[in-house]
């Protein structure tokens, strides 16, 4: 069965936990002890209904303060789809929290309140939707009940967001006017809508045709172990295990080992020691090769004709995820799949007010930081556009005091070029 994975983004009391808290109660997806937890929180809309929100309140603090603060992960299902949802926060002091949330979502739901209309929380909510390259984008205006469900206030919000995305990486931007607290337009369509003639949002929800990054074309192979048993009945064996993130590998392919350069043939492909003819994106397999190159843990296998680029230069937007913030002077640590190599910053591009989304020139990167550097690795990367390939694209920055994660980076292009 398919899978979306999707993130909700609003500004705070925009409704966004009262959303996945209705999807989730009109596809029958509570359990009986949530629903028994519910009632007992006492907690009530003002109409004596059930608050669905606390469904995704995760955490004492989110309960007393109303507000998200993790990233609370729900799962449901219906006979058409299976749904990852990332219920991300709204506050600016969380701004990794939802970077961190939706990072693989395939379609961000972005919520806006019929009251209130496009915002600045909006705005920023956008903006990283967009540079996380998610593709797909659902808005939902809320609310509806509290406008009385006037078209006007719809149509007024959709056309204030159109203009607002109009540079904007999306490629497929559609609208629902909901109340999530009402139950308008969320599992059936809504009689107080009439002039609203798409589809209610779980109809949406499971028959969007996802606009899914091309990574899924470009062959793309880290190796994650050597195996080498050297025992008495396989003396010679080698093989190089990991995970297909992109295209297929065929037996007979012609192959290039990155950063080395070193080219061979693939001979064989095994899972669970079956030997396949091809392998496809996502199978973890066991690839051979016609000669012993020298190949190590975090080197690459690609196709001779589909190569990505190979620098120890790259500029990078990166999300900054530690409190301490970051020392221009100080060697990082870069991972990249299996490979972790020593960076550098060369130099900090610019930094983004977040409140403004204007670009400026800055000398520090400071908690939930969003910006462009500029980096130079020890060891050549292979790596593609984060925009083209969110797979080989990615990366995450290390601090080697502590092994603590500080940073994410999507990476943009080599400055070279």
């Amino acid at each position: 069965m398919d899978l979306l994975k999707f993130i909700t983004a609003g500004s705070v009391d925009d409704g966004k936990s009262t959303l996945i808290g209705r999807l989730l109660y009109d596809t029958d997806s509570i359990l009986d002890d949530q629903l028994e937890a519910i009632q007992r929180a006492n907690r009530k809309n003002d109409d004596g209904t059930l608050d669905l929100a606390i469904l995704t309140d995760g955490l004492k603090a989110e309960r007393e303060q109303g507000i998200t603060i993790d990233v609370a992960y729900k799962y449901f299902h219906t006979d058409k789809r299976k749904f990852i949802i990332a219920d991300t926060p709204g506050h600016i002091q969380y701004t990794r929290n939802m970077v961190t949330g939706a990072s693989n979502a395939d379609l961000a739901i972005i919520l806006i309140d019929a009251r209130k209309g496009v915002v600045e929380q909006t705005r920023r909510h956008s903006f990283l939707v967009s540079l996380l390259a998610i593709p797909n984008i659902l808005v939902c205006i809320n609310k509806m009940d509290m406008v009385d469900y006037d078209q006007a206030v719809f149509e007024k919000i959709k056309n204030d967001y159109e203009r607002l995305t109009e540079s904007m990486a999306a490629t497929q931007i559609d609208y629902i006017p909901v109340s999530a607290l009402k139950g308008d337009n969320i599992a059936t369509p809504s009689p107080n809508t009439p002039w609203y003639t798409g589809s209610p949002l779980l109809a949406f929800l499971e028959t969007v045709e996802v606009k899914r990054q091309a990574e899924t074309q470009q062959a793309r192979f880290p190796v994650q172990w050597v195996i080498r048993p050297q025992t008495a009945d396989l003396p010679d064996y080698r093989g190089y295990a990991g995970r297909i993130l992109g295209g297929t590998f065929t037996v007979g392919d012609q192959v290039v080992a990155l950063p080395s350069g070193f080219t061979s043939t693939v001979t064989r492909i095994e899972l669970d020691s079956k030997s396949l003819p091809t392998a496809e994106n996502g199978a973890s397999v066991v690839v051979h090769l016609a000669d012993n190159i020298d190949i190590s843990r975090g080197d690459m296998l690609v196709k001779a004709d589909e190569l990505p680029v190979l620098s120890q230069n790259f500029e990078s937007d990166i999300c900054w995820m530690d409190t301490k913030p970051l020392d221009v002077n100080q060697t990082y640590l870069l991972q990249q799949h299996g490979k972790t190599t020593k960076v550098k910053i060369q130099d900090i591009i610019y930094r983004v007010d977040i409140e403004t989304l204007e670009k400026s020139a800055s000398e520090s990167f400071g908690l939930n930081d969003i910006g462009r550097i500029h980096f130079k690795s020890a060891e050549p990367m292979a790596f593609d556009r984060y925009a083209s390939n969110k797979t080989n694209g990615g990366a995450i920055l290390i601090d080697a005091r502590n092994n603590l994660t500080v940073a994410a980076l999507m990476i943009i292009n080599n400055p070279i070029d």
